[in-house]
């Protein structure tokens, strides 16, 4: 039988609360973890969901919350500031027998990954399976809302740092949060366990939709600089990554290229879905 009960961690309004949502549009039973004082509990996605306070760094609180609400899988939507909270958490689901780990991926393939927050990524998977936690992982490339965001688009320009040309992965948050609630209700949990799902909405390139931008009423112009403005050092990060080919969802570290037949792969799994194309994402 698919799993029905969930614990998400992070559910704020990005991505987090909207799996919240996406898996109680399911029917599933969905109880949102809040640190002491977070305002996510504010958040109206999620609405439906109970909603418990404790200190992720708290085992035995985590634990008991999760044996509480009877909690098979544990899904965390956690920002990269708070990527090491996820430990704590992994040591609950252990210590609570949950069936299945769901770490903060959502972006650029990680497994193998050497440096930064790609190595943090990894070896953290490689740590929830070491305490006998299957794991579930899911790349998605790049939020298509983010583009503006990576762009300085709100500067009046669409700035790239390179030629952009190389093929990535854009999704769209919803359909991100729309798979992961599909995947994780639908499919038998033998084959969530240790998988990794590659999902694209779109395959295109920064350079592409730059066009897109210029194109529209009225124009945003593209404007190639050497640097960012206003300092945007993850973007820079980002872009510099991009120019790589390194945000396709088909990208494995250990060859260190791109493989093309692996971006968006994991799309079959939610069948009959018709996926967000980066011009209805952005309204372009």
């Amino acid at each position: 039988m698919p799993y029905t009960s969930f614990a998400v961690a992070g559910a704020g309004p990005t991505i987090g609360g909207r799996i919240v949502q996406a898996l109680i549009n399911r029917g599933a039973s969905v109880v949102a973890l809040a640190r002491p004082g977070s305002t996510s509990t504010q958040n109206p996605l999620l609405e439906g969901a109970k909603i418990a306070t404790v200190d992720y760094v708290d085992v035995k609180a985590v634990a008991s919350i999760f044996r509480e609400h009877k909690v098979e899988v544990v899904v965390s939507a956690l920002a990269y500031g708070a990527l090491s909270a996820q430990t704590p958490l992994a040591d609950a689901a252990k210590e609570a027998g949950v069936g299945l780990f769901v770490p903060s991926e959502y972006g650029m393939p990680t497994e193998g990954g050497q440096d930064g927050h790609l190595a943090l990524k990894s070896q953290f998977a490689d740590y929830v399976k070491s305490l006998g936690v299957p794991v579930m992982r899911v790349y998605t490339g790049v939020f298509m809302e983010f583009i503006p965001w990576l762009t300085g688009v709100d500067l009046g320009k669409f700035h790239l740092m390179g030629k952009h040309t190389a093929p990535s992965s854009f999704t769209a948050l919803d359909d991100v949060a729309g798979f992961v609630a599909y995947v994780l209700t639908t499919l038998p949990p033998s084959s969530l366990h240790d998988a990794t799902f590659r999902i694209q909405g779109e395959r295109t390139s920064l350079a592409a939709i730059g066009a897109l931008y210029e194109a529209r009423n009225p124009p945003v112009p593209v404007a190639h600089v050497t640097e960012l403005p206003g300092g945007f050092v993850k973007q820079t990060f980002l872009q510099n990554k991009f120019e790589e080919g390194r945000l396709s969802s088909g990208w494995d570290n250990f060859l260190d290229k791109d493989v093309p037949e692996n971006a968006g792969s994991g799309n079959e799994a939610w069948e009959g879905h018709r996926w967000k194309t980066v011009k209805e994402a952005l309204g372009l």
